[in-house]
């Protein structure tokens, strides 16, 4: 795999002051995506982090839409007021991702747990949602990518996702490597690594998502970044894992930068990258119920 730009998400509540940004800068990671706590969106200056982008030369790539709270934001309802009220959310959004500068905005398809024997109401009203979405944010300047979710969630597999993406041919996906549950990658990729527009990099275990560092799963690296690459993807390698060691692995310290910028290296030079953390045993495990 070609060498690309390293892009870390700021989930786990990383800095977006300047000093953040310079920090992502003086250690090589090029693009950043936004993803805070629902609460924390109403709080963003966009100005300032547009600010901190030029001052640093970090891209503003992408823009995680809010997910939370399930109940009151999301756009799967079967509520019509719900659904409505969840499109008008995330079209506010989309003006402020449009503000920063962003390329993509990444949103879930539905909330979670899902009953499945009202699943396939819910796929139709998650695509009357994206339709709408997908052209709104046309109309400002972004991409909307749908993301893969995991266990009840919509877009857990590859027949999913196709359906998903359907609603508007503008419609990109962000492919979240440690979210399949019920397929394999290479399956996954091999029927939608067309239309991936962005990714969100973690390993995990296939029992359940984790956010580990690649490499402290088991997801075949060298693999993933070949079909990426034969697929023509060209954005950034993009990690949505935290610094912090999550409560399902041991490690000796939290993670650096230094350790994203050695992981991708090892991945872009085709190799099965180190584990820095070693998963603990008896995880829960998802039972698809």
């Amino acid at each position: 795999m070609k060498k690309r730009i390293i892009g870390l998400s700021t989930c786990g509540e990383k800095d977006l002051s300047l000093k953040g940004f310079q920090l992502y800068a003086d250690n090589g990671i090029g693009a950043m995506e936004i993803s805070v706590s629902a609460d924390a969106h109403k709080q963003l200056d966009c100005a300032a982090l547009r600010h901190n982008a030029a001052e640093t030369g970090v891209q503003l790539w992408s823009y995680h839409l809010p997910f939370e709270p399930f109940e009151a934001n999301d756009i799967s309802s079967l509520n019509e007021r719900i659904r409505r009220i969840s499109i008008d959310l995330q079209k506010g959004l989309l003006e402020k991702a449009a503000a920063l500068g962003c390329r993509k905005a990444v949103i879930h398809p539905s909330g979670e747990p899902l009953d499945e024997a009202e699943r396939a109401a819910r796929l139709e009203q998650a695509k009357k949602s994206l339709s709408v979405l997908a052209a709104f944010a046309a109309g400002a300047g972004l991409q909307l990518a749908v993301e893969n979710l995991p266990r009840t969630c919509l877009g857990r597999n590859a027949g999913e996702i196709l359906s998903l993406l359907q609603a508007d041919e503008r419609l990109g996906l962000c492919f979240d490597t440690n979210h399949l549950l019920g397929e394999s990658t290479e399956f996954f990729l091999h029927r939608c690594a067309s239309r991936i527009v962005t990714i969100h990099v973690s390993d995990y275990d296939y029992r359940n998502e984790r956010h580990w560092l690649p490499g402290e799963g088991k997801i075949d690296w060298p693999l993933v970044a070949c079909m990426l690459e034969t697929a023509g993807y060209r954005g950034p390698w993009l990690y949505e894992v935290g610094f912090e060691t999550p409560p399902t692995i041991a490690r000796d310290r939290a993670l650096t930068y230094a350790d994203f910028l050695r992981n991708a290296g090892e991945i872009f030079r085709g190799e099965a990258p180190a584990p820095l953390g070693t998963p603990l045993p008896n995880l829960p495990h998802w039972s698809g119920a």
